[in-house]
């Protein structure tokens, strides 16, 4: 099971998430978020890392310029789009890319999906009117298709305590936490990233 810790904005952190075992990390090029960083602060924190840590970059509605300038500043290895993207937008920047879903009920998630066939994985959030991510709520997991083409990647809400289940109800490739192992937003914890990761060792 693969592991993404997103929201990092600093180096201890980044390294801590690591140290866990974390395949990934995140950086949220999203203005308007708590966990907010800039192309500066992400470089710095990619320098720190050690080899094999996949770095992401998640956006929401970002301009074409607007990427192309923080790629050009950052090594991400991977792009995350979480707004209203086309698969047009997504596809220009010769790099993989995830496109996130926001869940409502009673949706047909592989009808969603779908639309995204040339995408690395899709990755399945809760939906909430106002946020883009990072909202701590949970979705309906048992709307997730039990078999899909496509990697998914299970977000919304996880923690410590719920972790396990949510891998033994979705099977999904990967999960990806947040707000679950912060002190604070866009502080983690060291102490919650052990435990997350525990629990899917644990799953």
């Amino acid at each position: 099971m693969r592991v993404k810790i997103c929201g990092i904005t600093r180096i201890e952190d980044a390294l801590a998430a690591v140290a866990a075992g974390a395949d990934a990390i995140g950086f949220v090029f999203h203005p308007d978020s708590p966990r907010a960083v800039t192309p500066v602060q992400a470089a710095q924190i990619v320098a720190a890392l050690p080899p094999f840590v996949t770095t992401v970059g998640l956006f929401v509605d970002a301009g074409e310029q607007r990427i192309r300038d923080t790629l050009a500043q950052v090594p991400l290895d991977l792009l995350q789009f979480h707004g209203d993207e086309t698969q047009a937008q997504c596809v220009v920047y010769d790099r993989p890319w995830i496109k996130a879903l926001r869940v409502q009920p009673e949706q047909d998630i592989a009808a969603l999906m779908a639309a995204w066939p040339r995408a690395a994985g899709i990755l399945l959030d809760a939906y909430h009117p106002q946020q883009h991510g990072g909202t701590g709520l949970q979705f309906d997991w048992s709307l997730v298709p039990q078999t899909s083409a496509v990697p998914i990647i299970l977000a919304g809400g996880l923690t410590p305590a719920n972790v396990a289940e949510a891998i033994r109800t979705t099977r999904p490739y990967a999960v990806d936490v947040s707000g679950g192992v912060e002190a604070s937003k866009g502080v983690k914890d060291a102490d919650k990233i052990e435990a997350f990761m525990a629990g899917v060792r644990s799953a």
